[in-house]
């Protein structure tokens, strides 16, 4: 039940998901809602905490790691684990079971800091431009293509990328993609998610509508996607979008832009259909052909 990363090369494992890069695994993100596993495990420090079925492991550098594995053997180099019930065999790079059976080495990642729960409500953040609004309890920050975007975090720090941002009073690190902490240690960045124009729609056919200031573009699926770029460049994969007037590249995974230079290019996020919604409680609701489920802090999201 893990969590494939883009490019289907490497996985997390299930409550957590990929890094922009793809090179590690952090907490589950929803919108508004708590920022942790829904069934995490606590590591010893009360601080840090691993997926459901995974477990702590203290790193090297004396902070926790999780491995993917649930009530697993830590290994004496502080690197690799076991499953459980097997030993590990680091001078031949293995996992000894008792029938005898080798077991292949496997590999903590960084555990990340417990976040306090942030409850869903009704109201929203008005965004810089009076036209954008995101989740109570997340942030504006600037997207590439100078519209606004929205970080599952309160009071966030939007990064100079203008892709990623991190904790209140941490600091982004662009080299190793991560958010330095105070007080020392680092999580993984977390990615903005496109805002929400407060009023209209794009129309992509009869069924389906994007956000106003985004453009409807086709997924490989051949259903309808939104790209948060208005009158944006749909890439030939059908997965990505460029703004407008620039060129897909795809051998680079960037935009070419006219005036010179590449920015990432963006993912496209499937359309909503346009009329009706899907009742969760009472007082909320999602978009229609979308599924309510609940968030760690216990309050309802909505999977698309």
């Amino acid at each position: 039940q893990g969590v494939t990363c883009a490019g289907g090369h490497r996985c997390c494992p299930r409550g957590s998901h990929c890094s922009a890069d793809g090179e590690s695994c952090g907490p589950s993100l929803g919108m508004g809602g708590a920022h942790m596993a829904p069934h995490a495990v606590p590591c010893p420090d009360g601080q840090s905490e691993c997926p459901d079925d995974a477990t702590c492991c203290m790193t090297a550098n004396g902070t926790w790691g999780c491995c993917p594995m649930p009530q697993a053997s830590c290994c004496a180099d502080k690197v690799h684990c076991c499953p459980h019930a097997t030993i590990c065999d680091l001078a031949h790079g293995r996992c000894l079971s008792p029938a005898g059976d080798d077991v292949p080495l496997g590999t903590t990642f960084p555990a990340w800091k417990r976040q306090p729960s942030v409850p869903v409500t009704l109201s929203q953040v008005l965004c810089p431009d009076g036209r954008s609004v995101c989740p109570d309890g997340s942030t504006c920050c600037q997207l590439p293509s100078a519209q606004y975007g929205c970080c599952p975090l309160q009071n966030a720090v939007c990064c100079s990328d203008y892709i990623h941002c991190c904790p209140r009073g941490s600091t982004c690190d662009p080299g190793e993609g991560s958010c330095q902490l105070e007080g020392g240690g680092t999580q993984p960045w977390l990615r903005k998610l496109p805002a929400l124009r407060r009023a209209g729609d794009v129309r992509c056919d009869e069924q389906t509508s994007c956000p106003d200031g985004s453009t409807c573009c086709r997924l490989a699926s051949g259903a309808w996607g939104c790209c948060p770029l208005e009158q944006a460049v749909c890439c030939p994969d059908h997965i990505h979008c460029c703004p407008r007037g620039s060129t897909c590249n795809p051998a680079g995974s960037s935009c070419l832009l006219a005036a010179g230079g590449t920015q990432p290019w963006l993912r496209k996020l499937p359309a909503l259909r346009r009329a009706g919604d899907v009742r969760c409680d009472e007082q909320t609701s999602c978009p229609d052909g979308s599924t309510c489920c609940r968030l760690g802090s216990g309050a309802w999201g909505c999977c698309p």
